[in-house]
């Protein structure tokens, strides 16, 4: 008997069939959602944009982002036909900007093929949709039997199986414990009532086992290690690495903006002119000709990958001077991303027009 069987027979019935009546009775209410029992079937072009902005995201930083834009754009088509610019600046602050890219060329690809596909294969030949979210749309949009496994997922299965092999190494042993629970019916609501059981009962810390559907069957809880796992290998310390942006602000209130190249981080979005990101403190390469101020507070940004450390230089620049300006009227600070905000943050206060405007 393997471990799967024995748990299967431990459990006081089927595990997905508790889970879904769970679900039916609580499953939260998110915007993108069809809840259980709605009868209708769920929009292809919701479940997609929320998977995308979903990752590497909170479900309440997503929130006022995915209502902005399906109230912008409300169809695939719709925002397969929006401006690149338009779409980016939408964006802005949700970070990881590469999926802000693969997002229009998968929407343009969607409408060029006349509609989402219904297969886990299919929908991973598109730009930006990788397996997770393959898995995802095949289950909540088309009800394939498909498995659907993000963190929350892991984290119940760790539990229920009472497994010890740490993260990342137990991504295919997790992986293949939630594929042999999947059902074949009600996939998607099944796929979604895992993550909301991680989410709000089954959580990192102090886990509410005493109310779980799943309790009887769970033998972390029996064993006694439940707030113990998931384990994980410790993480590598991220390296810091050094910049400097220059601010710089015309006599007529025009800000001097750049366009990052449309490959690479931030990729495509406006931000201040500045230096390379390096791991030492760069040299002084102001963009135009100016008295630049040094500001004496810095921004500090954390990326997937390093710590960010970005000095500040601020200048009013004269009329004529060289770059890409943006009208005072047509600029504001929520289309840049997070870690240019932060910057703008430190800056305008030293480069107001008046005392009445806002920095």
């Amino acid at each position: 008997m393997t471990r799967v069987q024995a748990q299967r027979q431990g459990a006081p019935g089927d595990i997905a069939q508790a889970l879904l009546v769970w679900y039916d009775r609580h499953a939260r209410d998110l915007l993108w959602r069809v809840p259980p029992g709605a009868g209708a079937r769920p929009d292809p072009y919701r479940v997609w944009l929320s998977e995308v902005m979903l990752q590497q995201t909170t479900v309440a930083a997503v929130a006022g982002y995915f209502a902005r834009f399906t109230t912008r754009w409300p169809s695939v088509e719709a925002l397969a036909a929006a401006q690149d610019a338009d779409v980016m600046a939408e964006w802005a602050g949700l970070g990881y900007y590469a999926r802000a890219r693969n997002l229009l060329k998968c929407a343009r690809a969607v409408v060029a093929r006349g509609g989402f596909p219904a297969t886990r294969a299919a929908l991973q030949e598109l730009p930006g949709i990788g397996p997770y979210t393959a898995a995802a749309i095949a289950a909540i949009a088309f009800d394939q039997p498909e498995t659907v496994v993000d963190g929350n997922v892991e984290r119940v299965m760790a539990r229920l199986f009472d497994e010890h092999t740490p993260l990342p190494r137990a991504k295919p042993v997790l992986t293949a414990l939630a594929a042999s629970l999947t059902p074949d019916h009600r996939a998607g609501d099944y796929a979604q009532a895992v993550m909301d059981l991680g989410a709000t009962i089954c959580t990192p810390r102090n886990p509410a086992c005493g109310i779980c559907p799943l309790m009887a069957g769970c033998a972390a809880r029996r064993a006694g290690t439940a707030a113990e796992l998931p384990r994980k290998l410790p993480k590598t310390p991220k390296p810091v690495r050094y910049g400097i942006a220059y601010i710089g602000r015309r006599v007529d209130g025009a800000w001097l903006l750049e366009r990052r190249p449309a490959s690479g981080l931030l990729g495509g979005m406006l931000g201040w002119p500045g230096s390379a990101w390096a791991e030492s403190a760069p040299a002084d390469a102001p963009p135009a000709p100016a008295a630049w101020e040094v500001l004496p507070d810095e921004v500090r940004h954390t990326f997937t990958h390093f710590h960010l450390r970005l000095a500040l230089r601020v200048a009013w620049l004269p009329m004529g001077a060289p770059g890409m300006f943006l009208d005072r009227d047509d600029f504001t600070p929520t289309a840049l991303p997070s870690v240019m905000r932060k910057a703008h943050a430190l800056a305008a206060p030293c480069l107001t027009l008046n005392p009445q405007e806002e920095p």
